[in-house]
């Protein structure tokens, strides 16, 4: 039993592309809180016991500071030019739990999850919850192994490539609203107002249009296969509108 777990981590850190110096770290990591009352059963007996069995939970505290501070530093490299706000948004869109259960079904991480059995036949191995503590407690046990650059390096290949690439887009326009607003507001204006104007296609495959209104005036159109995905759309041609028609009264 003790050989197949570690030929599995062997697999996982294959395609983590890094070997752990301490592999109680990658065992704690992938230890759920609901394994612990059976493994201690089978063998430390003493919950102060040195070497009993320990949940990924205070790693998890870690890894979710570890990971928002590399995010932070991936996006205020890739991202020059942002404000703040739109920094801490996309930072959010990174982070959230949606995202690093993305991050952890590419690892595979739900099948090396240690589960206790009722965990296991309500499902654990798929749980968002689950698959997304793993996987900060997994930065953490890296951060904890060999430093920041190894789990940089990690999340490079892993969250933040696969970010950019897959929702690049998303993640560049995430706060078009919200720079749309900021502008607004530093001009005294009221905020923004979307309407839907449309809609085509079937069920399956909607197309939304929505326009953007500035002071009772339809300023842009965006369209997007959800509502706010045009949102972002059309507020982002808003922005580019306004934007020229103040360099315009600049140059006058």
């Amino acid at each position: 039993m003790v050989e197949i777990t570690r030929i599995a981590d062997a697999a996982l850190e294959e395609r983590l592309g890094y070997k752990f110096s301490n592999r109680d770290l990658l065992e704690r990591a992938l230890t759920h809180s609901s394994a612990i009352p059976e493994l201690r059963g089978a063998g430390a007996d003493s919950a102060g016991d040195a070497s009993a069995p320990t949940d990924n939970e205070r790693l998890e505290f870690l890894g979710d500071a570890v990971l928002e501070l590399l995010v932070s530093e991936s996006l205020l490299e890739t991202f020059p030019d942002w404000s703040e706000g739109q920094l801490s948004k996309s930072r959010s869109r990174i982070v959230n739990a949606s995202s690093l259960e993305e991050a952890a079904r590419r690892l595979r991480l739900g099948e090396h999850l240690r589960l206790g059995r009722g965990e296991e036949k309500t499902g654990g191995r798929e749980k968002q919850t689950l698959l997304a503590d793993a996987f900060e407690a997994l930065v953490a046990a890296i951060y904890l192994d060999a430093g920041l650059g190894a789990a940089r390096e990690m999340l490079r290949r892993v969250l933040f490539e696969q970010a950019l690439e897959e929702r690049g887009e998303r993640i560049a326009e995430s706060d078009r609203k919200s720079a749309l607003q900021e502008f607004l507001q530093g001009r005294g204006e009221p905020p923004a107002e979307y309407r839907l104007a449309g809609e085509s296609g079937p069920d399956h495959q909607k197309v939304f249009q929505i326009e953007v209104w500035i002071n009772g005036e339809r300023l842009a159109q965006g369209e997007g296969s959800t509502k706010k995905e045009a949102e972002q759309h059309a507020a982002r041609r808003a922005l580019e509108q306004l934007e020229r028609t103040r360099r315009k009264a600049d140059e006058e």
